[in-house]
C-alpha cells in the first residue's frame, strides 16, 4: 500500500515536470541559464513548484477526494499541456468561459492527434494507475499528523529556497507576472474557482434597465427610415486586409466601393466570449465585467425600445447573451441556413434578408449578422473551395505542423471570403435606397497566426500581442446617409485610434436615438454630422 501523502507527492511531481514545458520555456528567457544563481533559481523554482501542488493537494484531499481531485487534475491537465504547448494559449477565466460557450462543432475541430495521446499519455494512462494503486488512508489522526509534517516540510524549502534567492523571486513574482499564467495546473485552477464565483455563487441580479427616455423623433421614423447591418466579425486581424496596407489582393471588392476603413481599431477583449458582449455594452473595457454587462441593458435592447425592429442571425457559437431579447436565428443550422456544405457558411445569413425587411413596412431595422469569418485553428475550412487563391493552405487543426506560409494562406483565403460577404451586404443595401442605408463591420478579436510560437487567441488582455486586439473596421454608407455627413472630415478621421467603446455611441447616433446614455465624444460620426 501507498501513503496519501507519498502518492501525492508523486503526482505533483508528474504535474509539474510533465505539464509546464511552455511555462519553463518562457521562464528561461528571462532567467538563462547562463550563470550560476540563474541556475539554482530555475532548480529551485520546479522544486518549489512542485512542493506548492504538493500542499494545494494536500489541503484538498481526503480519504473520499484524494483519487476522484488527482484523476480530474490529470486528465485536464493533459489537454492544458497540449494547448498550451501547441498553441501558447493562456487557460484563464475568460478561456474558461469561452470553452464553456464553445459549441461542440467548433471544439471538434481542436481535436488532433497530438491531443489524443496527450491525453492518454499524460491523462488517461497515469489515471489508471492512480486509480488502481491502494491507498493506506490510516486513521484520522495519523492523516492529519503526516498531512502537516508533509505540508511544514514544503513549505520550510519554499521559504528557505526564497529567502536566500529573494531578489530573483522578487524579479519573477513582480517584474514576469505574466508567466503565472501559463503554471500547470495551478493558475487553471484559480482561473477554473474564479469563473465558477463568478458564473454561479453570485445573487443573479434582475436586469438592469438604462436608457428609459429613449426615443427616436417621431417623424423621422415615418419619412427617414434607416436600415443599418452590422456585420460581426470572428478573428480577423487589422494587418491582413489590403485596406490596411497589406501586400496581398484580400480586398479586392471592398476596394470598389466608397468604403471608410479604420486603420486604427482596437478590441475590448480578446475572445469572443469577451468582446462582443463587451461590443455593444454601455460599459467601456475599463469598467466592463461579464456578469455586469450580461445583467444590463445593451445597445441592441435600446434600439428596440425605441421602436427599432432588430435581428440577430448568429453563424457563429452564439451571441454571448448580446440578443437575448431580441429575435434570434442560429445559423448553423441548416434549418435556417440553407447554404451548408460541411460548413454552414457566413452567406446563408443573406438568404431571406430582403423578405424580412419587405415584411417590415414602419420603423427602422437593425440587423446583426455574426460571422463564422476567420475562426481558428481549421481556416481552410471557413470558406468555399472557389476562395483558395492562396496556396498551398494548411488543412491540419494542429497548426504547428504547417508552415507559417501554408498558415497564412488558409486565413487569408477566410479573410478574402469575408471581402465577398461584405461586399454582397452591401449589395443587398443598395438595393434598398429608400431607406437611410448604412453598413458597420468589425471584428470582435484578432488572432495569432505564429508568431512568437503564439497561435489563436485568447490570451489575457495584458500580455496578448497586438495581432490580437488590432482589428478591421470598415463603413459604408448609402446616398442618403452620405449627404448628412461631411465625408472630407470623415476621411481624416479614418487614421485616428478608436476601439469598441465607441460602437455602443455610434449605433445610437446612426438611429437618431436622444438620451442620456448617448456620449456625443463616443460616437465616432458625431463631429462629422452636418447641422
Amino acid at each position: 500500500m501507498t501513503q496519501q501523502t507519498k502518492l501525492i507527492l508523486l503526482v505533483s511531481v508528474f504535474l509539474v515536470l510533465t505539464g509546464n514545458f511552455t511555462f519553463f520555456s518562457k521562464t528561461l528567457e528571462f532567467f538563462p541559464l547562463d550563470n550560476i544563481t540563474n541556475i539554482l533559481f530555475m532548480v529551485t523554482l520546479i522544486i518549489n513548484f512542485i512542493l506548492f501542488v504538493n500542499i494545494i493537494l494536500l489541503i484538498l484531499s481526503s480519504k473520499y477526494t484524494t483519487k476522484p481531485l488527482i484523476i480530474s487534475l490529470l486528465l485536464v491537465s493533459s489537454s492544458v499541456a497540449y494547448f498550451t504547448n501547441s498553441y501558447n494559449v493562456v487557460i484563464d477565466h475568460n478561456m474558461i468561459q469561452n470553452m464553456f460557450e464553445t459549441s461542440v462543432k467548433e471544439s471538434m475541430d481542436l481535436l488532433t492527434f497530438k491531443m489524443i495521446l496527450y491525453f492518454l499519455f499524460l491523462g488517461v494512462l497515469p489515471s489508471i494507475i492512480v486509480f488502481k494503486t491502494k491507498v493506506d488512508y490510516g486513521t484520522l489522526r495519523n492523516e492529519v499528523f503526516s498531512k502537516l509534517k508533509s505540508g511544514l516540510a514544503s513549505f520550510g524549502v519554499i521559504l528557505v529556497s526564497v529567502l536566500i534567492l529573494s531578489s530573483h523571486y522578487t524579479s519573477f513574482f513582480r517584474g514576469h507576472k505574466e508567466l503565472r499564467t501559463y503554471a500547470n495546473p495551478t493558475f487553471y485552477m484559480y482561473s477554473f474557482q474564479k469563473y465558477v464565483k463568478r458564473t454561479y455563487f453570485k445573487t443573479i441580479p434582475t436586469l438592469k434597465l438604462i436608457a428609459d427616455d429613449a426615443t427616436i423623433v417621431e417623424e423621422d421614423m415615418k419619412q427617414d427610415r434607416e436600415l443599418i447591418i452590422m456585420v460581426v466579425g470572428e478573428a480577423a486581424r487589422a494587418d491582413r486586409f489590403e485596406l490596411n496596407g497589406y501586400g496581398r489582393g484580400t480586398n479586392p471588392l471592398l476596394k470598389q466601393e466608397n468604403i471608410f476603413n479604420f486603420e486604427q481599431m482596437y478590441s475590448c477583449g480578446t475572445a469572443t466570449a469577451v468582446s462582443v458582449p463587451c461590443m455593444f455594452s454601455v460599459y467601456g473595457r475599463s469598467e466592463y465585467e461579464d456578469q455586469k454587462a450580461r445583467y444590463t441593458e445593451n445597445a441592441i435592447d435600446i434600439l428596440r425600445k425605441s421602436g427599432v425592429n432588430i435581428l440577430w442571425r448568429d453563424n457563429n457559437s452564439d451571441s454571448k447573451g448580446v440578443a437575448l431579447r431580441v429575435e434570434y436565428q442560429d445559423y448553423q443550422s441548416s434549418e435556417f441556413n440553407t447554404m451548408c456544405d460541411g460548413e454552414c457558411r457566413d452567406e446563408g445569413m443573406l438568404v431571406g434578408l430582403q423578405e424580412y425587411i419587405d415584411s417590415h413596412k414602419e420603423g427602422d431595422i437593425f440587423i446583426v449578422l455574426h460571422q463564422m469569418g476567420n475562426h481558428g485553428p481549421a481556416y481552410y475550412k471557413r470558406y468555399p473551395k472557389e476562395f483558395e487563391k492562396f496556396t498551398p493552405v494548411c488543412k491540419d487543426s494542429q497548426l504547428e505542423n504547417c508552415s507559417k506560409e501554408e498558415i497564412s494562406n488558409a486565413y487569408d483565403n477566410a479573410i478574402l471570403y469575408t471581402d465577398y460577404f461584405l461586399s454582397k451586404v452591401i449589395d443587398l443595401l443598395k438595393k434598398n435606397d429608400d431607406f437611410e442605408t448604412a453598413m458597420v463591420y468589425m471584428s470582435d478579436h484578432g488572432e495569432s497566426l505564429g508568431e512568437n510560437n503564439i497561435y489563436l487567441h485568447g490570451l489575457p488582455y495584458m500580455i496578448a500581442p497586438q495581432t490580437q486586439k488590432h482589428v478591421p473596421s470598415v463603413f459604408w454608407f448609402g446616398s442618403r446617409i452620405s449627404e448628412e455627413l461631411d465625408m472630407d472630415k470623415f476621411k481624416g478621421k479614418l487614421k485616428d485610434e478608436f476601439n469598441h467603446d465607441y460602437l455602443f455611441h455610434t449605433l445610437l447616433g446612426l438611429f437618431e436615438v436622444e438620451t442620456k446614455e448617448y456620449k456625443k465624444e463616443l460616437d465616432i460620426l458625431s463631429s462629422i454630422r452636418k447641422e
